[in-house]
């Protein structure tokens, strides 16, 4: 489902890069966590500015929730799953064994949807935690990524 189209570096966390994705009905395809070291373009266009719009917002108050438009993905399962992520607030988690009841499902199910997220920060991937600890990120178990989540959690006021 992804474009051939490149993805933008725009945006800067502590901890990494953001970039999107958009297709040319001016829907983000992806939002992608990239290496801290990644260098940025500038946005040129109406949805990359508004893109670093919404991330400038969500840095200077954690409770700003990003609104833009999305372009639809998933399996209806991922859907459902995204959607109960969605529902946690800022400065909350869960783990993924609770989403897993709520769903019908499994911890590990949950976990793959997770990790499939192609909107972070918009469906909040990072305020989902292993029973026992903080679990992984973006299928990653740890450096520049599970640094980004641990910062995230600590931005929201989670950690």
């Amino acid at each position: 489902m992804n474009s051939s189209r490149a993805i933008l570096p725009l945006a800067v966390l502590p901890t990494c890069r953001l970039g999107l994705r958009q297709n040319a009905a001016g829907e983000i395809e992806d939002i992608v966590f990239l290496p801290p070291d990644t260098p940025l373009e500038s946005a040129r266009g109406e949805l990359p500015a508004l893109f670093l719009d919404q991330i400038e917002k969500y840095l200077a108050n954690p409770q700003h929730s990003i609104s833009l438009p999305l372009a639809p993905r998933g399996t209806a399962f991922q859907q459902r799953v995204w959607q109960g992520i969605r529902s946690i607030p800022a400065g909350q988690t869960r783990n993924y064994g609770e989403l897993a009841l709520d769903l019908n499902s499994a911890a590990r199910a949950v976990g793959r949807a997770c990790g499939a997220n192609p909107f972070p920060l918009i469906t909040p991937c990072h305020r989902v935690l292993a029973k026992a600890g903080i679990g992984g990120f973006a299928h990653a178990q740890d450096g520049w990524l599970l640094d980004t989540k641990r910062w995230l959690l600590r931005h929201e006021g989670a950690l």
